[in-house]
């Protein structure tokens, strides 16, 4: 019951109290001295426990009892002696000031206590603040943050230049948003003592950024201008790294534009300049023989078919960004999807041998059939583009921990280590081989979806004048029992 603990503290005092005299009266017999040096450690001993008003109880009870057993005439409330008015009136005093000087330590001590517990809760907070990788998403958050870090009801925060208001789950509609704009537009404290809720101005410097509202526990001034700082840095940091990926991402843009026009004016160009010369030629009245129609209706048939491929691939690229590929993933040989690859690039291996390089006995890997061989196929002719006529390409596969790795080497120019970063990132060519080699810069990209799309990595080491190895891996159809998981 609410009202059982004062009255169980009074009658503990109580009996502090009567110990004391009892110890004093009918145990062992003490002169008034040692009674009123013994009483104010006891009033000390309760007001350090249960506060002033319990302490002053207890003096005022203690006082009463010295007079009644222990100054003459003892059993009497009365003073014979007016020296003993004096002393008796120095006890009340001292009691009362211990009690009060007591009170006082209490009270600091438990200040202290609420500083140190607040500050250990800004460190709690500021730490939340920093360690988020989402920095926008951290907006959303913060309210929350707040609410958990400081044992609040709800939080709300109304940044003006955003126009929006961010809040905490539960009780937080308790803060209206007409108050907080009203706070906001005015940028200054406002705590409602009634409904506890505090308006906190943030600002970064005297800038003002927005307004913060909690309500639940009051906490100190000092404390929620240190909440408002940290929040109107984060607000500031979410703002920057926003501009900075709408930077990013516009400079990406035009990057990823400037490429698109370099392969559209030096690869789709060129097949549309052949089809066009050989239809030109067909319809002029120059008298052709069957051979030389033929040569150029082959002319035209071959270049439309480049041109439908380098179509294809670009849908295919916007397919795998956007996730609408279906794979028709199962357990199969690598070798199948090896041999198949090669069939379809038996007309780009003719001036480079492709030797296959396989254990006797490899497990079945979970893969989409037709992606893997369009996977192989591109790096086969990847490899046979930058290499010199006549030098081999070669296909491995091994076993490490639970993947099958598949490797495709060739013997070209090479990529240096600036160039490795970027090798498939779509449209991107090398530098040194941009206008010697045909292509447009999206197999790379298309290989690396599709080994996304399947769970694997892919990784390319090279040296230049040496060659490269391009390398996927694939999760086995059956781990082996003990492999180590992959990080």
């Amino acid at each position: 019951m609410p009202g059982a603990k004062p009255l169980l503290r009074a009658l503990a005092s109580a009996g502090s109290v009567f110990l004391i005299v009892f110890a004093y009266f009918k145990i062992i017999h003490v002169n008034p001295t040692t009674v009123a040096l013994t009483f104010p450690l006891a009033v000390l001993g309760v007001s350090a426990v249960w506060g002033l008003r319990y302490a002053i109880f207890t003096s005022l009870l203690a006082t009463l009892a010295f007079n009644y057993f222990f100054l003459p005439p003892v059993g009497t409330l009365t003073i014979a002696d007016p020296q003993n008015w004096v002393a008796l009136t120095a006890f009340l005093i001292t009691a009362v000031i211990a009690s009060q000087l007591s009170e006082r330590i209490r009270s600091k001590a438990r200040e202290s206590d609420t500083r140190r517990e607040e500050v250990e809760k800004l460190y709690e907070f500021s730490q939340q603040l920093l360690v988020t990788e989402n920095v926008i998403e951290l907006l959303n958050a913060i309210p929350q943050h707040i609410v958990d870090t400081f044992r609040l009801k709800a939080a709300a925060i109304f940044l003006p230049q955003r126009d929006q208001i961010y809040r905490s789950g539960g009780g937080s509609q308790e803060i209206p948003s007409g108050e907080l704009k009203d706070a906001a537009a005015r940028g200054e404290w406002a705590i409602d003592e009634a409904r506890r809720i505090s308006f906190v101005p943030m600002r970064m410097g005297v800038r003002p950024i927005g307004i913060l509202a909690v309500l639940g526990r009051t906490l100190t001034r000092e404390t929620l201008e240190a909440i408002g700082s940290l929040v109107a840095n984060a607000v500031e940091r979410a703002g920057a790294v926003e501009q900075l990926s709408k930077t990013e991402a516009a400079r990406e843009s035009e990057r990823l534009r400037s490429a698109l026009l370099d392969s559209v004016t030096h690869e789709f160009r060129t097949p549309l300049t052949s089809i066009k010369a050989s239809i030109t030629t067909l319809l002029s009245s120059a008298e052709l023989n069957e051979a030389q129609s033929k040569e150029l209706m082959t002319v035209i048939d071959e270049e439309a078919d480049r041109l439908n491929r380098l179509v294809g691939e670009a849908v295919e690229m916007a397919q795998l960004d956007a996730h609408e590929v279906k794979l028709n993933i199962g357990p199969h040989q690598i070798r199948e999807a090896i041999d198949a690859a090669l069939e379809d690039a038996k007309k780009l291996t003719k001036n480079n041998p492709v030797e296959v390089r396989l254990p006797d006995q490899l497990p079945a890997v979970m893969m989409d059939l037709e992606l893997i061989k369009e996977v192989l196929r591109h790096l086969i002719e990847n490899g046979v583009k930058y290499s010199p006529p006549g030098s081999p390409i070669f296909i491995s596969s091994e076993v490490s921990h639970d993947r099958l790795i598949t490797s495709v080497a060739d013997r070209g120019p090479g990529i240096d280590d600036l160039e490795r970063s970027m090798i498939f990132d779509k449209f991107y060519r090398g530098q040194s081989q941009r206008y010697r080699v045909q292509g447009t810069g999206m197999g790379l990209a298309i290989v690396k979806a599709i080994i996304q799309a399947h769970g694997g990595r892919i990784g390319v080491t090279s040296q230049l004048g040496q060659g490269s190895v391009f390398s996927f891996g694939l999760p086995l159809a059956e781990p082996r029992m003990g492999a180590p998981p992959i990080c």
